[in-house]
């Protein structure tokens, strides 16, 4: 009787829903694992003709070796996966973004996604979908240090860099690697219910829902610059005088320039105005802080040029999704200072 309490939640799910997931050699496994994991967990939650079914999807016929050394066997050759699944993702890994496109596995996955109930991919995998054609005028999001290159190459989608997980219609995406876990419980909830969902995030010992969006986790918000080019010259001003006033008046006469032609070249040559770069300097001159010191916030803020605590706070909580507290609590190896 101890655990005949899972069945006493009615569930909307649908009787043995499927789940494939496309791998190929030098695929991150955790893209793999991750989402399997999630659903494989639900099924300790779920009536018997209510579980989930798992496919893992080849690429090749032997087996996967993954980008950490791990062979992964799967469970049959995308030529042979015929079935109209419930949900069909891609994985990714640290080599795709650079891998050519395959024609036959494109075909393939273009025509097994429009049978799907849903179609998506982790992490990087949104290259594959991208090759397929299936991301054309979609909003997507995929790992933080891919996003670029898979707008550049694709400028038909919408990418949203910033996003854990985004869902555009049939179509679900993550961001980097472990944020499949993310989506996996979204969906899950989605299927089951919270109660299911929540129990399997509980399992798995991670957040049912993380705060914040991708950019917590890259190493910097600033952008680089050459040092002799103007952008290059302020930007290195800025972080040696961030406690100072750094008006466009003042930024302007480190170049020798006017206000008004300093403001425009800079936004042209930087693609951000000089108060956003600003904001950015001081927001990473924190985020240094707050990961290896045990400062008082009021002390980062007063270091790193924000008006007060407050004011650092809210420019966290806008930029990064998540306060500066949060972010010294995720990231910081020292003990708490709050």
């Amino acid at each position: 009787m101890a655990l005949s309490w899972r069945l006493l939640f009615p569930l909307p799910i649908a009787a043995m829903p499927t789940v494939a997931l496309l791998v190929f050699p030098g695929v991150q496994a955790l893209d793999v694992s991750g989402p399997l994991d999630v659903f494989a967990e639900a099924n300790r939650f779920l009536l018997p003709q209510q579980h989930y079914h798992l496919s893992v999807v080849g690429s090749t016929h032997a087996p996967v070796v993954c980008s950490n050394g791990m062979q992964i066997v799967p469970h049959l050759h995308y030529s042979a996966a015929r079935e109209n699944y419930d949900l069909l993702l891609a994985a990714g890994g640290p080599g795709l973004p650079q891998q050519e496109r395959d024609a036959v596995l494109s075909d393939w996955l273009a025509e097994a996604a429009q049978r799907a109930g849903r179609h998506g991919s982790i992490c990087n995998g949104a290259f594959l979908l991208a090759r397929a054609g299936l991301l054309n005028g979609k909003r997507v999001t995929t790992h933080w240090n891919d996003a670029a290159a898979l707008a550049r190459d694709f400028p038909e989608v919408e990418v949203d860099a910033d996003r854990i997980y985004l869902r555009d219609g049939k179509l679900v995406t993550s961001a980097g690697v472990t944020a499949g876990i993310d989506l996996s419980l979204a969906l899950l909830a989605e299927d089951a219910g919270q109660e299911v969902a929540l129990n399997v995030a509980k399992r798995l010992v991670v957040f049912m829902q993380r705060s914040g969006g991708q950019s917590q986790f890259s190493p910097y918000l600033t952008p680089y610059a050459e040092e002799t080019s103007l952008v290059g010259q302020v930007q290195h001003y800025v972080r040696e005088h961030l406690q100072e006033k750094l008006s466009v008046e003042v930024l302007a006469k480190v170049v020798s320039s006017s206000p008004r032609n300093f403001a425009r070249v800079f936004a042209r040559d930087a693609r951000m105005t000089p108060a956003e770069f600003v904001e950015s300097a001081r927001v990473d001159a924190a985020r240094v802080m707050l990961e290896s010191s045990a400062a008082p916030l009021k002390t980062v803020a007063y270091r790193c040029g924000f008006r007060d605590a407050s004011h650092m706070r809210v420019v966290f909580q806008r930029r990064l999704g998540i306060s500066a507290q949060q972010y010294r609590d995720n990231f910081s190896a020292s003990a708490d200072t709050r």
